[in-house]
C-alpha cells in the first residue's frame, strides 16, 4: 500500500477558531483523513516536538499554521516546521496578516504585562509576580517562552508558500486547498487561495448601494436597527466590503452584520486600512473641519476598525517606540 502524504496542523497565537475550521469540514474531514497521514495536530492528538525533530527534512508535504507569532516558542516551532515541510500554508487572518492579536502592536510589551498581571481588577497577585523566561521553583528550573516585543505575521518569520484567508477560513476554501494540494493542482507560490475580487462585487446587497454614496454619520451596528436588504454603507454603518477579498460566501452579510475585513485585501491593495479609509472618507458628506470631526466621532476606535486584522502587515505595523 503506497504511503500517504504527511500533513500537519499547528497553532501559534490565536483564538483557536482556525483549529475549529478543520473540524467544520464535517463529513468532508473523512475524505481528508482517508488521503493523508496527520503527523502533527497538537490540539487534537498527542504529538511531541521531538517527534517532528526526528523526521527527515521535507518529509511533511504541507503544514497549515494558524496564529500570529508572539513568543520565542512560536518562532522555534514555525522554523522547525519550515524545515520539515514542502509547503507551508498560512491558515487564517492571524497567520496571514497578524489578526486580532496584532492590535497589541499599539502597546509596549511592558505595559501589556503590567495590565494583565497587576492592574486588572480581577487579579489576585499581591506579590506582583511577573512571568520570567527562567525561574527556580522548589529546586526545579522552570523555562517558559519569551514574550516578544511585537506581534508578527507568519511570513515575517518564515517563507510561506500559500495563504488561506479568513477568521476563520470557510470549510469550502479549506477543502479546496487540501484537495488541490493532494492533486498537485496548485497556483503559483505566494497565492492567496481565495478569489481576487472585492466582496462588494458578489455581495447580495450590491444593487442597493447608491451610485453616489453619501455618509452623513457613522452608526455602530449594536446601536442600530439594521435593514436586512440595504447596503450597510448606505445605512451609515462601516462595512469593509469595498476593500476586502471575496471567498467568504458573504456569511456575515447574510447574518445581517457588516463585513469586518477578515479575508484581507485584494492583490491590488498595498495597505488595507489606508484603502478602506480612503474609500469611506470620500463618501463623507461633511465639508467643514468641525463637521468632519463630528462625523469621525462616530468611529471611536479607528485602528481597531480599519486595521482590525492587518496592523502587523500594514505600513504602520507598530508603535514607533516598540
Amino acid at each position: 500500500m503506497p504511503e500517504k502524504p504527511k500533513v500537519g496542523f499547528y497553532w501559534c497565537g490565536s483564538c483557536g477558531g482556525c483549529e475549529e475550521s478543520i473540524v467544520d469540514l464535517a463529513e468532508d474531514i473523512l475524505t481528508v483523513i482517508e488521503n493523508v497521514e496527520i503527523v502533527l495536530w497538537p490540539v487534537a492528538m498527542d504529538f511531541k516536538r521531538e517527534d517532528i525533530e526526528k523526521m527527515p527534512n521535507k518529509s511533511i508535504v504541507a503544514t497549515l499554521i494558524n496564529g500570529a507569532i508572539r513568543t520565542s516558542e512560536h518562532e522555534e516551532m514555525v522554523k522547525l516546521l519550515r524545515e520539515k515541510s514542502v509547503y507551508i500554508i498560512a491558515h487564517g487572518s492571524c497567520a496571514n496578516t497578524g489578526g486580532i492579536p496584532g492590535l497589541a502592536n499599539q502597546f509596549k510589551k511592558e505595559d501589556i504585562l503590567k495590565l494583565v498581571y497587576e492592574e486588572l481588577p480581577s487579579n489576585q497577585n499581591n506579590e506582583k509576580t511577573f512571568p520570567t523566561p527562567i525561574s527556580q521553583e522548589n529546586g526545579f528550573k522552570l523555562t517558559i517562552p519569551i514574550f516578544r516585543n511585537m506581534v508578527r505575521s507568519l511570513d515575517q518569520v518564515i517563507d510561506v508558500d500559500y495563504y488561506l484567508p479568513g477568521c476563520p477560513p470557510t470549510p469550502k476554501i479549506i477543502k479546496n486547498a487540501i484537495m488541490n494540494l493532494l492533486s498537485n493542482n496548485l497556483p503559483p507560490k505566494g497565492s492567496v487561495l481565495s478569489p481576487d475580487i472585492a466582496l462588494c462585487d458578489e455581495c447580495p446587497r450590491r444593487d442597493s448601494k447608491p451610485t453616489d454614496l453619501t455618509i452623513k454619520e457613522f452608526k455602530r451596528p449594536h446601536l442600530t436597527e439594521l435593514k436586512p436588504d440595504i447596503c450597510f454603507l448606505a445605512q451609515g454603518v462601516i462595512c469593509m466590503g469595498p476593500a476586502t477579498r471575496s471567498g467568504c460566501e458573504a456569511l456575515c452579510i447574510q447574518g445581517n452584520m457588516p463585513c469586518s475585513g477578515c479575508f484581507g485585501g485584494t492583490s491590488r491593495i498595498k495597505d488595507y486600512g489606508a484603502k478602506i479609509m480612503s474609500s469611506i472618507s470620500s463618501s463623507i458628506a461633511a465639508k467643514t473641519e468641525k463637521e468632519i470631526n463630528e462625523t469621525l466621532d462616530g468611529i471611536p476606535d479607528p485602528i481597531g476598525t480599519f486595521y482590525r486584522y492587518s496592523l502587523p502587515k500594514s505600513l504602520l505595523r507598530k508603535r514607533i517606540d516598540i
